[in-house]
């Protein structure tokens, strides 16, 4: 019997999945997408650099095939429905980006700050809805606080004035018990609409994002083929099946994204298997951002980066002062000279990824 509730997705394969191809996506693939997902029956789409706003202009390792306004515009051509948003992490983006997007027709904007850090958000969050956005509040690396400390946040989010609040499980660590505590913490304190962001280092993605749903979550993120950083997100293919056998109502036509994934992302998967590296970060709720140190210090001082990954977030998951990462890489017992690091491809982690 089908369950009087209909679950939505967003899609967030040009976004987050952007950072598997190096932001490479091009205008021509963003449209198409975004005209096939919407035919499928997504009707929340995030496209766009993987680190939102603005990071084009950093140049470098942070280039991307095309400018914000130019995928937004090419999005927004071929939508009918659904709605097109963009990502925002306040000291990448500029309060001017949001002017940018209003302009050319965007439907949401996500506010993604560490969850330490929520205050950071408020003057995107403020000028967002100013012009009637529906505006999510990101909080990343959820797992840095206690269930009741996040509750706080929220309430401080809510006086900003946002439409929803995200979970985010940016190391793919979070165990279902922990998930639960959250928001039934939140629910305690304040009365607000929730999303949920998973990622899949400890194959959690799927089982997480349905008791997310179970658990009263309005909304959950996908991406086809479950591309993402890292180990990437919860397969929109396999969420669509997953809801149908759950019960649920979703809209979603799964051959549509079943053949859309498996002939347009699939190609561009790089890894089969699990890689170690991501498997300790979820294990330890590292987030992948801070890679190139890890790699740069266990090359150095020769020490094993699972091991460096471990004791790091022993003492902080949010950041990794270089400083901090050394002393504790210098201390460390050196592994044989022949340790070859190139088997977990730590080069892949290229970027200060904060999602």
């Amino acid at each position: 019997m089908t369950k009087n509730k209909e679950v939505k997705i967003l899609d967030t394969t040009l976004r987050d999945g952007s950072y598997i191809n190096r932001f490479q996506f091009s205008t021509l693939e963003t449209a198409f997408l975004v005209e096939n997902l919407e035919s499928a029956g997504l009707q929340l789409i995030e496209i766009g650099h993987g680190l939102g706003f603005g990071a084009y202009r950093k140049g470098g390792e942070f280039s991307a095939a095309a400018t914000d306004e130019e995928y937004l515009k090419a999005a927004v051509e071929v939508r009918k429905k659904s709605k097109i948003g963009m990502f925002c992490i306040p000291g990448i983006a500029e309060i001017d980006d949001i002017e940018m997007a209003v302009a050319n027709g965007i439907g949401f904007i996500r506010v993604g700050t560490n969850v330490t850090e929520v205050e950071q958000s408020r003057p995107f969050v403020e000028r967002a809805k100013k012009h009637g956005l529906f505006v999510c509040a990101n909080y990343m690396k959820s797992y840095a606080l206690s269930p009741a400390e996040i509750a706080e946040k929220v309430k401080i989010s809510k006086s900003y004035g946002v439409d929803m609040v995200y979970i985010v499980d940016s190391a793919g660590g979070m165990l279902p018990s922990e998930l639960e505590a959250c928001v039934s913490a939140i629910r305690e304190k304040i009365e607000m609409p929730l999303g949920y962001h998973g990622h899949n280092n400890l194959g959690l993605a799927v089982s997480n994002s349905l008791l997310a749903v179970e658990i009263g979550v309005d909304l959950i993120d996908c991406s086809l083929q479950g591309l993402g950083r890292s180990a990437g997100n919860a397969p929109t293919e396999q969420m669509a099946m997953v809801l149908s056998r759950a019960g649920y109502e979703h809209g979603i036509d799964i051959f549509k994204v079943l053949d859309l994934g498996f002939e347009t992302v699939q190609p561009i998967l790089v890894q089969m298997g699990l890689n170690p590296i991501d498997l300790v970060s979820g294990y330890a709720l590292f987030h992948s951002s801070y890679m190139p140190l890890i790699r740069k210090y266990s090359t150095h001082y020769c020490v094993d980066p699972r091991e460096l990954i471990i004791e790091l977030c022993k003492i902080d998951q949010v950041n990794a002062p270089a400083e901090l990462v050394e002393k504790i890489a210098r201390g460390l017992k050196p592994k044989d000279k022949k340790l070859f690091l190139s088997k977990y491809h730590l080069e892949r982690y290229y970027v200060n990824e904060q999602k």
